[in-house]
């Protein structure tokens, strides 16, 4: 294909573009995309793209770096299948960039590294009923280890009495967002439209309407259009509900928690599972506070996710690499990303 995307960090234009395809992969709050990307000889920069930031849901920006995060994961392990070693910094001193990606010499990418570069385009977010199938201790193993690798905690919410309280600070949270009229409009502008865009979901990305017995999915990603269940089909009772969780806050630990998110999905897809997000607790900061204190000391959850057996289901459209490019760095209207 033709690509304007230069070469860089010793790979040819072609490969460049193929790590920045696989790095623009990563999920986002409403499939919102909010990365850029500035490639020069030497180095890949990721940028935030504050255009693209949700002002009503993830007013802090937390979600947007998180979803960076995730795209540098997927940059990461594209060029370590390459032979790449990707040396990294993060928030560096002296630029916008909320990181810098440097060759660090040659690397032979082990058979975990290429399991997770085949995953990178077959993980989609499912947020259709999974099967009754439980995971099993040695999928969640591997799960949790995949976040310890990014320096970062899975916590699987296996307690009875702590996911009763977890599911009702969901609801709590999922009532709060919709009595406020900005978010509605917001997840309406994002959400269920008829596949034309290359952001945000698409209606038949939405999943099926949730009815009073599906406790887990509650948000409605159809953007207001009347669809119909799944014939005979419930949400799954008990899918493995766990929580991204970084050891301190701020901007560096969001970019941490985003590359464990990610590679907690990418392990998840080599291990056969699916994966959706639960995010009201997080987006509300009444409740994100009380799920700190749910979870207990030295943790901050970062994100929500819902973890079972799925069906297969369709990718959500992706802007071309092309237009995620940019020259120089960014004029950030509002302060830093």
């Amino acid at each position: 294909m033709t690509s304007p995307v230069p070469a860089s960090l010793g790979l040819s234009p072609a490969e460049v573009a193929a790590v920045l395809e696989a790095a623009a992969t990563a999920p986002s709050v409403h499939n919102s995309q909010p990365w850029q990307f500035r490639v020069l000889p030497d180095r890949i920069e990721l940028h935030a793209d504050l255009t693209r930031r949700l002002l009503a849901t993830d007013p802090d920006d937390k979600e947007l770096r998180l979803a960076c995060g995730a795209a540098l994961a997927n940059l990461r392990i594209a060029l370590e299948a390459l032979g790449v070693r990707p040396l990294l910094t993060l928030l560096p001193r002296g630029t916008r960039a909320l990181a810098v990606v440097r060759r660090g010499g040659h690397v032979t990418p082990a058979d975990g590294v290429l399991d997770l570069r085949r995953a990178i385009p077959a993980r989609h977010t499912n947020r259709k009923p999974f099967l009754n199938d439980r995971v099993t201790p040695v999928e969640l193993s591997e799960l949790v280890h995949a976040a310890q690798s990014e320096r970062s905690w899975l916590h699987p919410v296996t307690d009875p009495v702590q996911r009763n309280r977890l599911h009702a600070l969901v609801v709590r949270a999922h009532q709060v967002q919709l009595a406020n009229v900005e978010f509605r409009a917001e997840l309406e502008r994002w959400t269920g439209h008829g596949g034309e865009r290359r952001d945000g979901v698409p209606a038949r990305a939405a999943g099926p309407a949730h009815e009073p017995q599906d406790q887990w999915v509650l948000r409605d990603f159809s953007g207001g259009r009347a669809r119909e269940r799944l014939p005979g089909k419930d949400f799954e009772p008990e899918p493995l509900i766990a929580v991204v969780c970084s050891y301190y806050e701020g901007r560096l630990a969001e970019l941490h928690a985003g590359q464990a998110m990610q590679r907690v999905l990418l392990t998840a897809t080599t291990l056969g599972l699916s994966a959706s997000f639960i995010a009201q607790p997080i987006e509300v900061p009444s409740c994100r506070e009380e799920l700190r204190r749910l979870l207990g000391a030295g943790v901050n959850a970062q994100t929500i996710l819902r973890v079972g057996h799925g069906s297969p289901v369709a990718s959500t459209p992706r802007r071309p690499v092309a237009e995620l490019l940019i020259d120089a760095e960014p004029v950030l209207p509002g302060g830093t990303p």
